[in-house]
């Protein structure tokens, strides 16, 4: 359990869900993480489980990456997990012909902007080193349309060409800092419980997201979780611009059809 031993790792959106179990298989790995979200109280108990550094961090804020810079100014691995969906507060329409600006532009500045933003300080911060890894955490909504939800499928559409702009921009200068990309599909963290609500039909509702999911269930954060410590570990030194699916093989065609004799 030494894979990321001595190396600083930064996780945006650390206070739950996947960035949470990020964070955890990182500490779990020796490395000295930093707990960083905008919500500070969920970040806070995260930091404390795991023994390590806390910063509050609105990742569309150039501000507050500015203020992460100031306190670490260097590091070895960087995820940009933070995200939005649009539907935390309330399901509004999002398809693209009734959403609003404001709310387009809103799930932007956290998926896109947020990621632009911590590329830029990880090549800064990795730029002494001449080495490290940038994991972007997307969506297999980056790789296919979403009607209900077009400005998240845009925003992490954008995250997936990004970072293969980073990774080739850093092989370009010289530096061995890699950029790879995750995508998860229907992985149970908080950002579907406005979607899955907790009314007698939860579980009518479980099943029918992932009905068209060969594997027939909701992935688990921890399976991403450990496709992100392999990309930070110096055992994926040769991957970069690379992108990792990870959706209980809904990509990979035509959902499956059990076959109770086989």
């Amino acid at each position: 359990m030494n894979r990321l031993t001595g190396k600083i790792c930064i996780v945006t959106g650390s206070g739950r869900g996947i960035g949470a179990a990020i964070a955890r298989a990182f500490a779990n790995e020796g490395a000295k993480v930093v707990v960083t979200d905008r919500h500070a109280e969920s970040a806070k108990a995260v930091a404390s489980e795991l023994g390590c550094d806390f910063l509050r961090l609105d990742v569309s804020s150039e501000a507050d990456w500015d203020a992460l810079k100031a306190g670490f100014p260097h590091c070895d691995v960087l995820v940009n997990n933070a995200g939005v969906t649009g539907f935390e507060d309330a399901m509004r329409p999002h398809d693209p012909e009734n959403a609003t600006l404001e709310d387009w532009r809103a799930v932007h500045a956290v998926n896109l902007d947020g990621t632009f933003l911590g590329c830029r300080y990880a090549i800064g911060a990795m730029r002494d080193k001449g080495a490290g890894s940038i994991v972007n955490i997307s969506s297999r909504s980056g790789l296919v349309g979403i009607p209900a939800a077009a400005a998240y499928a845009s925003s992490k559409a954008a995250v997936r060409n990004h970072t293969k702009s980073v990774a080739l921009y850093c092989a370009e200068q010289g530096l061995n800092i890699r950029c790879n990309s995750i995508h998860p599909a229907a992985v149970l963290t908080p950002m579907w419980e406005p979607m899955l609500g907790d009314g007698p039909d939860r579980e009518a509702r479980m099943a029918a997201f992932v009905a068209d999911t060969p594997l027939r269930r909701f992935g688990d954060p921890a399976e991403v979780a450990a496709l992100a410590v392999l990309l930070a570990s110096d055992e994926a030194a040769y991957m970069t611009g690379a992108e990792l699916n990870i959706d209980g093989g809904l990509l990979a065609g035509s959902a499956a059809t059990p076959n109770a004799s086989s």
